[in-house]
């Protein structure tokens, strides 16, 4: 983790490809699909493209079904 500083509150975050770099000290980010609160110790999944962050995979592929909803139709 680039810059990671621990602070109250919620850190604003940009987010970069297997990293991501502090821009404002916090102890957490929300997650954007939940709202629920992300420690950055424990922060995993975030989209580059979207700079937003996800509490789990399941939050991120609810998103990018969101994003991108032909990705969940069964081809056959």
């Amino acid at each position: 983790m680039m810059n990671r500083m621990d602070g109250g509150g919620e850190a604003r975050i940009n987010y970069l490809d297997g990293d991501f770099e502090v821009v404002r000290p916090g102890a957490y980010v929300l997650c954007a699909v939940t709202g629920q609160p992300i420690p950055l110790d424990l922060l995993r999944y975030w989209s580059v493209a979207r700079q937003e962050a996800y509490v789990d995979a399941a939050a991120s592929l609810k998103r990018e079904l969101e994003i991108n909803p032909s990705l969940g139709r069964a081809t056959g």
